[in-house]
């Protein structure tokens, strides 16, 4: 607030001056008018007409004001703001022409006002010119701006070439792209260079950063772009993609760190919009864990499409709050029509099933995607008990809870590490899905299914927010284990594949999603190094930046991830949805072992707990950690005045 002040302070003071600076130019523009028409520098009819001197700036002042010419920060003035000083100009040469025919002075030449206009117009307006360079010149001599090249000479990349001149924070020197059609000319004051002239450019120069500038490239093309810019000695940076743009969540100018995705290079399918509405356009939707990574991405999507009503369910107050500010925010700024009073934020637990009954009634509740779930496999590895009240019984209440209310469609949001789990979490997760299948074979008055995928890029507790920070801090990068690799995909992916994926629920599906080729998380981040224009310092570089130093698996955390427990999958009319068929439990089955499962947990024996998760879930073998004493601590057993048989 007190910087908005101080702006607003020095607006004023400069307002008056460049007033005063437009009532000099406006007489001296008429002086000249007539020097040149008359081809003399004192011709007589400059003494003839001295009025005209005085009411060219009176008659100018009160359109240059209405025309907001004192408004703009000389500093960000745009070309905008250029045809404004054209039309005032303009105007303040015909009001002055008009005033010449209203007093009756018609002997005085027409031509002169064709030349003041002109001559006015490049005064004014070149004054502004000259001023806003003076002034970035002196902003970035001031804060020591940093200099960079722009890659990609395109409407984006010219765009922030304008916001950078107008700022103090960068200074953009050159262009690089590779479409000779623009070699060698200039955009913006800045001559475009060809991309194998980048390296002697740099050198030169000895410009330390590139802003990469092609949102609209395939992302097959980024990668081959990022591949190159890897092997200069440059730290990358990127401005946001073109759906974030368009979609107006973010602007040419909000630059950020080179994401993993466009190291990944996977080209996103184009959804199918007869899916993506099925279960949303024009009814109430409810999100649990509507504040975490995929459910705040899930509501993003689901406020495009145009539903009736959305409920952001969750437990966080926090999470609650940044999520529902957030849609309103951008409801209001993209004119997206759903009332305020149709965003409803409601704090709950999924596991107190009369509340979110309630909320499904009260709403009238059409289709349910159940996000909300503790996912960090480290944590719930040392709180098994909460693990298995959120995950398992917080689906199994919310499940219940959509069949008495007769909803149309139930979404379970699940995880490649449910597939032979190695980890509480992931055991945890096959539970779940277990209770959705179980629930999906009693009634079909509600559709259940389920979606499975890996890892998502930039979530909370993904590894690449980390690499980021550590290289930040200089290193060095921990890994778990060297050949440790995962499946990764973009977080608005995979909400899409979600929503479209639960539109072809038949009942009881396993939906599993095409999460591409698995990645080296050692690859990944000597990627991250490179694009900080950073090198790894190993063995064969002793010298350099940022060492990647190996640590040991976590608890319950296993080399590799699977998507499928079988064999039987089939494929959906969608290329990145595919439907995989796996056992299920009867339901007598199920309750017995959720009855089991709810006397374990009442003990609050961890150890019990994990050898009887083994016995019920396929693949699952609990990893007891007796050398860590924080484990021990939270697995020990409470003293209880009674004890729970595994057996009949």
């Amino acid at each position: 607030m007190k910087k908005d002040n101080i702006k607003c302070a020095s607006i004023k003071k400069k307002r008056p001056l460049i007033m005063a600076l437009d009532c000099l130019l406006l007489p001296l523009s008429l002086w000249v008018a007539f020097a040149l028409r008359f081809s003399s520098w004192w011709p007589e009819e400059i003494f003839q007409f001295w009025w005209l001197f005085i009411a060219a700036p009176i008659s100018a002042m009160p359109i240059f004001i209405r025309n907001g010419l004192y408004r703009a920060v000389l500093v960000y003035i745009s070309s905008s703001a250029f045809f404004a000083i054209t039309r005032a100009v303009s105007l303040s040469a015909i009001v002055l022409l008009g005033v010449v025919v209203v007093v009756g002075h018609l002997n005085v030449p027409f031509t002169i006002f064709a030349i003041y206009w002109l001559v006015s117009l490049t005064l004014v307006g070149g004054s502004r010119a000259i001023l806003r360079a003076v002034l970035q010149w002196y902003t970035r001599a001031k804060n020591s701006s940093t200099e960079v090249i722009i890659y990609g000479a395109g409407e984006a990349g010219a765009e922030l070439a304008e916001a950078l001149q107008a700022g103090h924070e960068f200074t953009p020197i050159a262009f690089i792209d590779d479409k000779q059609e623009v070699h060698g000319a200039e955009i913006r004051g800045l001559k475009v260079y060809p991309t194998l002239e980048a390296k002697g450019l740099l050198k030169n120069c000895g410009v330390r950063q590139i802003l990469l500038a092609i949102p609209s490239a395939q992302r097959s093309r980024r990668q081959q772009v990022v591949d190159y810019l890897e092997t200069l000695p440059v730290h990358v940076r990127t401005v946001p993609s073109l759906m974030s743009i368009v979609s107006g969540r973010s602007k040419v100018a909000d630059l950020h760190e080179i994401g993993i995705e466009d190291i990944l290079g996977r080209e996103p399918v184009p959804p199918d919009n007869k899916l993506l509405s099925s279960c949303i356009t024009g009814k109430s939707v409810m999100v649990t864990g509507a504040g975490g990574s995929i459910g705040s991405e899930l509501c993003r999507q689901i406020i495009n499409l145009q539903p009736a009503r959305i409920v952001l369910f969750d437990s966080c107050e926090f999470a609650l709050y940044n999520i529902e500010k957030e849609l309103r925010e951008y409801c209001k700024e993209n004119c997206v029509e759903l009332h305020d009073r149709r965003i409803i934020p409601v704090l709950g637990s999924v596991t107190n099933q009369h509340k979110v009954e309630h909320v499904l009634k009260t709403y009238s509740v059409k289709t349910l995607y159940h996000a909300a779930a503790y996912k960090h496999v480290p944590l719930v590895e040392y709180n098994p008990i909460e693990g298995v009240m959120n995950n398992v019984f917080g689906t199994f209440y919310t499940t219940r809870a959509a069949l008495n209310v007769n909803i149309e469609t139930f979404i379970l949001i699940s995880t490649d590490k449910a597939v032979r789990p190695t980890n509480v979490m992931g055991a945890t997760k096959r539970m779940a899905e277990l209770v959705v299948q179980g629930f999906a074979r009693q009634l079909d008055t509600t559709q259940f299914s389920m979606v499975r995928f890996g890892n998502v890029l930039g979530s909370s507790g993904s590894v690449v927010p980390l690499f980021r920070e550590q290289i930040k801090k200089g290193g060095p990068i921990t890994l778990t284990h060297p050949d440790i690799m995962r499946y990764f995909m973009t977080i608005p992916e995979a909400a899409q594949l979600v929503i479209q994926a639960g539109s072809m629920g038949r009942g009881g599906d396993v939906f599993v999603l095409d999460m591409g080729e698995p990645v080296r998380i050692q690859d990944m981040a000597r990627h991250m190094v490179s694009l900080y224009g950073l090198t790894v310092r190993d063995e064969i570089n002793p010298d350099g930046d940022i060492s990647i130093e190996t640590t040991h698996l976590r608890p319950g955390e296993k080399l590799y991830e699977e998507l499928l427990l079988g064999d039987n999958v089939t494929g959906t009319k969608h290329p990145r949805i595919m439907r995989a068929q796996e056992a299920e439990l009867a339901w007598d089955q199920l309750i017995y072992v959720l009855e089991k499962l709810e006397a374990i947990c009442k003990t609050n024996d961890s150890s019990v707990l994990l050898k009887f998760l083994e016995e019920v879930v396929d693949g699952y073998s609990a990893q007891f950690d007796v050398d860590d004493p924080v484990w021990i601590a939270t697995h020990r057993a409470e003293k209880k005045s009674h004890s729970i048989s595994l057996v009949n």
